[in-house]
């Protein structure tokens, strides 16, 4: 049986799944088809149900739990992973209503963090994450919100922050933030449900027993990242959590879910959200 399995070229995920889709564990039965992409092209095609296996923004889970359901192993939630808001120049708070912001795409939950803290603030630009430093420095934008390594690279190019949105999250909510997570078709069975989120498991378990090795196929889709960096995106948004959800993070999922119909202003939806038996 083919599989199609989603995720970003970024190091946690190639950490993540590079023992499942290069045969460094025994998956009889399964032969995995990778599709490497950006988290918001990954939601957008979440939402049309592309791919069996996804990646997904929790902010973008909503809009997917018609076809598909979170597995408990390969999320990227914890404490102090949240998204950052930069400029060039040291704006106040108060101004960022009226500033030219860039988004690292309309259904991240960088987005959905961004609009809980500024809900008058419009003037948003959607781009690839990875543009949206130049894009303030080439003065397109006045601020943008930054994830991924990004956070790791802002501040040698001259940009300041003007808030932490995981911070501000936490202190909302007094949960720990759910960045993103992997869902499965609601169509599999049980019984493959669980297996695939076992063997995504495994796959973690074995890449954390070879670190701080750092993989040729890890290495190959960096971008040309220095290791250092590459290292400090592992241990940020590689965790505990992402091994298995548990009760915790469960609760934290939740509570984005609610975050957001508030934040929409719509109910969220009646679908069981987690594999259960």
């Amino acid at each position: 049986m083919k599989l199609t399995l989603g995720f970003s070229p970024c190091p946690n995920d190639t950490f993540i799944f590079d023992a499942l889709v290069n045969n460094k564990i025994p998956t009889p039965g399964i032969e995995w088809e990778p599709v490497l992409e950006d988290v918001e092209t990954l939601n957008q095609w979440a939402s049309a149900a592309k791919l069996d296996i996804t990646k997904i923004s929790y902010a973008a889970l909503p809009q997917a739990l018609e076809n598909y359901v979170v597995l408990n192993s390969g999320s990227a939630l914890g404490m102090g992973v949240g998204p950052l808001l930069i400029s060039k120049f040291p704006y106040s708070t108060t101004a960022v209503d009226s500033l030219r912001i860039a988004i690292p795409g309309e259904h991240t939950t960088a987005n959905l963090l961004f609009s809980m803290a500024f809900p008058n603030a419009t003037n948003k630009k959607f781009m690839l994450f990875s543009e949206i430093e130049d894009a303030i420095l080439n003065r397109e934008v006045d601020a943008g919100v930054i994830i991924h390594e990004n956070r790791f690279t802002y501040k040698a190019k001259g940009l300041r922050l003007l808030m932490d949105l995981g911070n501000y999250w936490e202190k909302e909510t007094h949960s720990p933030l759910p960045l993103g997570g992997m869902v499965i078709r609601r169509s599999f069975s049980y019984p493959m449900q669980q297996r695939v989120n076992q063997l995504i498991r495994q796959s973690i378990e074995l890449a954390f027993e070879e670190y701080p090795a750092i993989s040729d196929y890890i290495r190959n889709h960096s971008q040309a990242m220095d290791e250092s960096v590459m290292r400090k995106h592992i241990e940020l948004y590689v965790n505990d959590y992402s091994l298995d959800l548990g009760e915790n993070g469960e609760k934290a999922v939740w509570k984005l879910i609610e975050t957001y119909s508030e934040v929409k202003g719509i109910n969220y939806p009646s679908k069981e959200i987690f594999v259960t038996p």
